[in-house]
């Protein structure tokens, strides 16, 4: 049996209902509710994080009839290589970044201003919004399953499978291997610390979306600390790239090009630094609508460099894909969050007003 296919499933399951609980707890004030939507997001997220070391075992030891393993690990790569591959692919990738998200939303919840506010409206809205955006996430992991495997055909030539557990495996005697880009001591730092502060952006989006909502201006508290890990690790994943970038490409002998994809990643960057900058402003009462536009726009900047990197809409050599189902999807999440955003700065402007 698919064990990682499964644990997918089951991961993508418990994060939808972990969600739509949340939302009736949010609603209805239940506690059950909110016991049940507990339980389902630890479901959801260990379920995640087991796969996560699962793919890493299936990569170190080139189990190729993965085809995410085939596509990104050989036998001729070094073992740092073969872990690496893990973010090399857009399906390793989400994962991780998924992970990410689930584990913040625990440290959220059991420290710091996220255990004061716990109990509140304002804690129950920003969970809820953030488990929406998880389960975007692990819906695009079920279309787009890392762990999805070969199976012999009556044709001689092996498929690929998305959803059945049980085929029998075809093995292939060997992997293709990472891209050779790719091979490079900076591939094991550059994009986990990039998809690490793309998934700190979730708390602050998700914090001032129910500030929002609920007029509650105690969202910065719960935000501003993931907004600093954010515009750390960005910092720290945007200079290691351009170290990279000079040493693999040359660019002559420049370490940035304005790479569409590379300034996609930019942009929050400066986002962030202005939000950072302007909570020192607040206790003077000024930036009170720039604050939650500078939370939002920067999440919604990062999830639109995640749909131009796999769209393959703008030519870069960060991009993966051309357009499909996947970047259909975060097309549409683009459209949700941008419209939601939009109304509701526009109730605060003109309520201001």
């Amino acid at each position: 049996m698919n064990t990682g296919m499964g644990l997918i499933w089951i991961a993508g399951a418990s994060g939808l209902l972990a969600f739509l609980t949340s939302l009736f707890y949010f609603f209805r004030r239940d506690p059950k509710f909110l016991v049940l939507s507990e339980k389902l997001e630890l479901a959801g997220g260990l379920g995640i994080v087991i796969t996560i070391f699962l793919l890493v075992y299936h990569l170190l030891v080139v189990d190729t009839e993965y085809s995410y393993v085939f596509q990104h690990s050989s036998t001729d790569l070094a073992w740092i290589y073969r872990f690496s591959a893990l973010w090399a692919g857009q399906e390793g990738s989400f994962l991780i970044w998924t992970g990410f998200i689930f584990i913040m939303l625990a440290i959220t919840r059991f420290t710091g201003t996220g255990k004061i506010l716990r109990d509140t409206e304002l804690f129950a809205l920003m969970r809820s919004v953030s488990l929406f955006v998880a389960s975007v996430f692990l819906l695009l992991l079920v279309l787009k399953n890392p762990f999805s495997m070969y199976y012999p055909t009556g044709t001689g030539i092996p498929e690929v499978t998305n959803w059945n557990l049980f085929v029998e495996p075809f093995v292939v005697s060997y992997g293709q291997g990472m891209n050779p880009l790719l091979r490079n001591p900076w591939m094991a730092i550059h994009p986990p610390l990039l998809f690490f502060g793309y998934a700190a952006f979730t708390l602050p989006f998700a914090a001032a979306i129910s500030g929002l909502v609920l007029k509650d201006s105690r969202w910065s508290e719960l935000a501003t600390g993931w907004m600093r890990v954010s515009w750390l690790f960005l910092t720290l994943g945007i200079g290691f790239g351009a170290f990279w970038a000079y040493e693999v490409l040359g660019w002559g002998a420049w370490y940035w090009t304005w790479d569409p994809v590379e300034t996609s990643s930019l942009i929050p960057w400066l986002t962030a630094t202005a939000y950072l900058h302007a909570k020192l402003r607040i206790p003077q009462g000024e930036y009170g609508f720039m604050l939650p536009l500078l939370a939002l726009v920067s999440f919604i900047l990062v999830i639109f460099s995640t749909f131009v990197t796999r769209s393959g809409l703008w030519v870069s050599v960060h991009s993966w894909q051309d357009f499909s189902t996947e970047g259909m999807i975060i097309a549409l999440f683009l459209l949700i969050l941008t419209g939601s955003s939009t109304f509701l700065l526009a109730r605060k402007y003109f309520s201001e007003e």
